[in-house]
C-alpha cells in the first residue's frame, strides 16, 4: 500500500530560507504560510532545516529574532529521502524519529521537494476512501 514513490505525494513548490536570513523572516513564513518545516538552502543545495519547534525551544523573545541568523539555530544533520524512495520509507522515518517533515533531495543534495506526515496520512486516507473529498489542500 505504501510502495508508491515519494515523488507522487511530495510538495515541489517548497518554501525555503537561506542560512543568512533572520529568524524574523522564519517566524513570518511559519505564521503566514501555516507550515512547520522550512528547508535551509544555499542556492539549491540543502544545508539544514528550521522548524517551529526550533523557535519555541530557543526561548528568545520575538524582538531578538532580527539579530539571530538561521544558520545559528538550524539543524544541520537532516534526515532526507530521494524522490524514488517509497512512501513507506517516509512513514518509517516519521515513526522512528517523531518528527514530521522530510526534505526530498537528489544525489547532488539539490532540494526538489518536501514530504510531511500529513502528506502520508492524506495519501493513506485517499487510498482507503477514494470517493471521499477533502476540501483542504496545502497552500
Amino acid at each position: 500500500m505504501m510502495n508508491d514513490p515519494i515523488s507522487s505525494i511530495m510538495t515541489t513548490k517548497v518554501v525555503t530560507v537561506r542560512p543568512d536570513d533572520t529568524l524574523e523572516a522564519v517566524k513570518d513564513i511559519l505564521f503566514f504560510k501555516h507550515i512547520h518545516h522550512i528547508p535551509v538552502v544555499d542556492g539549491r543545495k540543502l544545508v539544514g532545516i528550521i522548524t517551529s519547534y526550533d523557535l519555541v525551544k530557543l526561548g528568545r523573545c520575538r524582538e531578538e529574532y532580527r539579530q539571530i541568523k538561521v544558520e545559528e539555530v538550524m539543524t544541520r544533520k537532516v534526515a532526507t529521502l530521494e524522490p524514488t524512495d517509497k512512501i513507506g520509507a517516509a512513514a518509517q522515518v516519521f515513526l522512528e524519529n517523531l518528527f514530521h517533515g522530510i526534505p526530498i533531495i537528489t544525489e547532488a543534495r539539490d532540494l526538489v521537494g518536501i514530504v510531511t506526515s500529513l502528506d502520508v496520512l492524506r495519501y493513506n486516507f485517499h487510498k482507503e476512501y477514494p470517493e471521499h473529498r477533502i476540501y483542504w489542500e496545502p497552500v
